[in-house]
């Protein structure tokens, strides 16, 4: 597994290496999965969540109690809502991103899968979804996970990063190397 010299990605990778091997012993991993995508969902959609684990303004106690209230809301229970909230107890709530990301990465490993991170302009509909892995399935030589993020900037197009490989299909790519290359010629 390829290590980034950034301290973030090394508390994430610890962290969640963690967490798979706890979840490994309690044959619990698929559950542990669904509920970071959970939070990671909840995360995406709330300004207020991403600056309360992101300002260091908020106390440990106040991180602490605000990520209990929020799990125990949206039933993210077990290994998962504990994992978060020893996150917020350690002042480690800004690699939860991170974290996730990494937890996914060493499932998909375990099940002999590879993972890819996709984002999109729109929603993938479930056919779109299907398709995409075919393809990614036939470059990678074994069943690929997506975990899939839609940023509206694209334009349209898809931007895939799948190991150390990305590829950028997005239209506001294209408009760029476009504005480039007119900017070259004239």
């Amino acid at each position: 597994m390829a290590q980034s010299s950034s301290p973030i990605s090394g508390v994430a990778e610890r962290y969640a290496s963690s967490l798979f091997e706890l979840a490994r012993e309690e044959k619990s991993i698929a559950k542990v999965e669904s509920d970071l995508n959970s939070f990671q969902s909840m995360l995406e959609s709330s300004p207020d969540l991403q600056r309360l684990i992101k300002s260091p303004v908020f106390s440990a106690e106040e991180q602490e109690k605000a990520i209990g209230a929020i799990v125990a809301k949206a039933g993210i229970k077990g290994l998962a809502g504990n994992f978060l909230r020893v996150a917020a107890a350690n002042r480690r709530l800004f690699a939860v991103p991170g974290m996730i990301e990494a937890f996914r990465r060493i499932a998909a490993a375990a099940r002999g899968e590879a993972s890819a991170e996709v984002t999109s302009a729109h929603t993938l509909s479930a056919a779109q979804q299907t398709e995409l892995k075919a393809a990614l399935k036939s470059v990678a030589g074994k069943d690929v996970s997506l975990a899939v993020t839609v940023d509206p900037s694209l334009l349209g197009g898809l931007v895939v990063k799948m190991g150390s490989r990305q590829i950028d299909t997005s239209l506001k790519t294209k408009l760029n190397s476009l504005k480039l290359a007119l900017k070259e010629v004239g």
